[in-house]
């Protein structure tokens, strides 16, 4: 493999993780947005080079995929904003969302024959995918137990955001949302260890029940 093939290869993994990641925050979203882009040819407009995917995932771009991708992204979304209805979303994403990040990664990886491609794609994506899920959920079980679930359509509103700015920064800038992604987890980490800190305390500072 040369240089130039392998740096290429790098690009396409970095591209693929930062959309496993925003597939752990919306299932739907990152795919739809890679199959849209490759379908309007957005990156040819903006890059001057063509968005390519994996050949056994080109069918991401078909009008079928793209109109069923579609509806599952308006129906996550507003889902996602009704309170307990949103709970009951993460447990059953809880294996869509994993799903989904093999897919992405699998379809990123261009340069790789469609087995290796998904081989990486399950471990890879399916993990980061997974992974990044269940820190959301543990979050938006804090907020709940915290505000009542007032908190939850914002976070949800935060969710979409950041799901759709890494899937668009994925296609168009791969090393850039790969770091701006890695930034988000790692200050989400933080915010979570010392929201639990905080509560910690609060709970050791009750007087005893008598």
């Amino acid at each position: 493999m040369t240089e130039t093939s392998l740096l290429g290869l790098v690009v396409q993994v970095l591209a693929g993780v930062s959309l496993a990641a925003s597939c752990g925050l919306r299932a739907f979203l990152p795919p739809f947005v890679v199959g849209l882009a490759v379908r309007l040819g957005a990156t040819e407009v903006l890059l001057g080079r063509p968005l390519e995917l994996n050949p056994a995932f080109a069918w991401l771009s078909s009008t079928p995929a793209l109109v069923v991708l579609g509806v599952a992204v308006v129906v996550e979304l507003v889902a996602d904003k009704v309170p307990v209805v949103d709970h009951a979303l993460d447990v059953v994403q809880t294996l869509v969302r994993p799903l989904a990040g093999m897919l992405v990664v699998a379809a990123s990886l261009r340069d790789l024959p469609p087995l290796p491609a998904a081989v990486l794609g399950l471990v890879l994506g399916g993990s980061i995918a997974g992974g990044v899920h269940l820190v959301k959920a543990k979050i938006r079980l804090l907020s709940t137990l915290g505000t009542g679930g007032a908190a939850s359509p914002v976070l949800s509103g935060i969710e979409d955001l950041l799901s759709l700015v890494g899937s668009v920064l994925a296609v168009l800038a791969a090393v850039l949302a790969a770091l701006v992604i890695g930034t988000g987890l790692w200050l989400t980490w933080r915010a979570v260890a010392a929201f639990r800190r905080r509560v910690t305390r609060i709970a050791e500072d009750l007087p005893p029940e008598t």
